[in-house]
């Protein structure tokens, strides 16, 4: 479905709320940008509609194969075959032409269609050449530092590089160490640890509440960096994490963000990828359903506690003292560099993620690894389009079917658990130097 002309009335609505757009790539933009979610929920449907209106739509670039009945018919059987590893990486880049193609046909040249690449990944460079090759308009690459991330795109210097940070520190070695190599960061999103969803930018679950995290923290430091090094005003910072409301979008560009991210609440939306069955988990989730978990790749993580990962919590103890070193993967697929369970490193996850996120996709409510915010969902457990979320982030416009219930169920209990979260006990902000 072709996205429609809607993106001038959404910045007449931003303007009138307050809101600075902001400017990528020569594009001047809506400032909501919709955060990459794998496997195949931010494919190119969901990232479409949303360049289509204006802003920055982020395909995914894990697994997508599976959205394509042709390819995963040629890889999903395999793997006992000696190429099958080559099958199924050659079979996801397809797929990734594919979805940036159809992201580009629904966007109708509106906005700009991201493409977010796992550094994390043992494909990661061969994904970011082809989504280079196939038009993406900006590369979007966290889950580790992606310091050659310049050398890769130097051929497409038009491309927007994004790298996903989450404090002071990680954006000065990245700036520095990028414009060593003559290229800066396009944007940098600075994700929030204590409220994204996925895998989380702190190297424990422990350090997920480390107030160096915090956006009041982080954004003025790294605008004070950037004056320090007379970059002031050439790298937009984009704030994602626990965004669910105009006056959010408010108050972190009021500390100096250009733009916001949002992951879950697009993942909800009518136009997302994945089954109606997904949606419903994570729109009917309460916050104590909510918990955090070392992945495979050794980051923290954040889903839902649905019937699958509470038995892998309950069993985790057990698993990490038996596990033993493997000589390949499983599935044949080898999807990340370092894989907890293929590699029995210690205190990883151990079980295969890209199985049990392929579950989630296809609603496999008992078997899937169901990736979620922390926060609560703009409109409760009610599953709305792109343009009403959308309207609501920039004009405070909630349909009105739903105006009666707020406050209501689901809503109150996240707004309980909101409070909790805002007054936390905080420890003092030690300065990070140079800034």
């Amino acid at each position: 479905m072709r996205a429609g002309d809607e993106g001038a009335p959404l910045a007449a609505l931003a303007a009138a709320s307050g809101l600075r757009d902001w400017t990528l790539a020569g594009r001047t933009l809506l400032p909501v940008v919709q955060g990459g979610m794998g496997v195949g929920v931010s494919a190119g449907g969901l990232a479409g509609t949303v360049a289509g209106l204006g802003a920055v739509g982020t395909v995914s670039s894990v697994d997508l194969r599976r959205l394509h009945p042709d390819l995963w018919a040629q890889t999903s059987h395999r793997e006992a075959e000696p190429d099958a590893g080559a099958r199924i990486d050659a079979a996801n880049l397809e797929a990734l032409g594919r979805e940036i193609a159809r992201a580009k046909q629904i966007s109708g040249g509106r906005g700009l269609v991201a493409v977010n690449v796992m550094k994390a990944l043992s494909a990661y460079e061969a994904q970011v050449r082809h989504a280079l090759a196939c038009g993406a308009d900006a590369l979007v690459v966290g889950a580790g530092l992606p310091l050659d991330l310049p050398e890769l795109a130097r051929e497409h210097p038009s491309v927007a590089l994004i790298p996903i940070l989450s404090d002071a520190r990680g954006i000065q070695l990245i700036v520095r160490k990028w414009e060593k190599k003559g290229r800066l960061p396009d944007a940098i999103v600075v994700e929030h640890p204590r409220l994204a969803g996925g895998h989380l930018g702190a190297a424990r679950v422990a350090d997920l509440h480390d107030p160096r995290f915090d956006f009041e923290v982080v954004l003025p430091q790294a605008l004070a960096f950037f004056r320090s090094e007379g970059l002031e005003g050439r790298i937009p910072l984009i704030a994602a994490g626990g965004v669910g409301s105009l006056e959010d979008i408010r108050r972190l560009q009021s500390l100096g963000a250009s733009a916001v991210q949002l992951g879950t609440a697009f993942a909800v939306t009518r136009e997302c990828d994945a089954d109606p069955a997904f949606k419903r988990v994570l729109a009917e989730a309460r916050p104590e359903d909510i918990v955090e978990f070392t992945s495979v790749a050794g980051l923290p993580a954040r889903a839902v506690r649905t019937p699958w990962l509470a038995r892998y919590l309950r069993l985790e103890p057990r698993l990490q003292a038996k596990t033993h070193h493997e000589t390949a993967c499983t599935m044949r697929f080898d999807c990340l560099a370092r894989c907890g369970l293929r590699d029995a490193t210690p205190g990883w996850g151990k079980f295969c993620i890209d199985k049990m996120l392929g579950h989630a996709l296809a609603g496999g409510i008992d078997q899937g690894l169901f990736f979620r915010g922390a926060g609560r969902l703009p409109f409760g457990s009610e599953i709305r389009t792109v343009k009403e979320l959308m309207q609501w982030l920039l004009g405070g416009l909630r349909p009105s079917a739903l105006v009666p219930r707020v406050g209501q169920g689901l809503e109150s209990q996240w707004a309980e658990h909101d409070r909790r979260i805002e007054n936390m006990p905080m420890k003092e902000e030690q300065r990070v130097p140079g800034t």
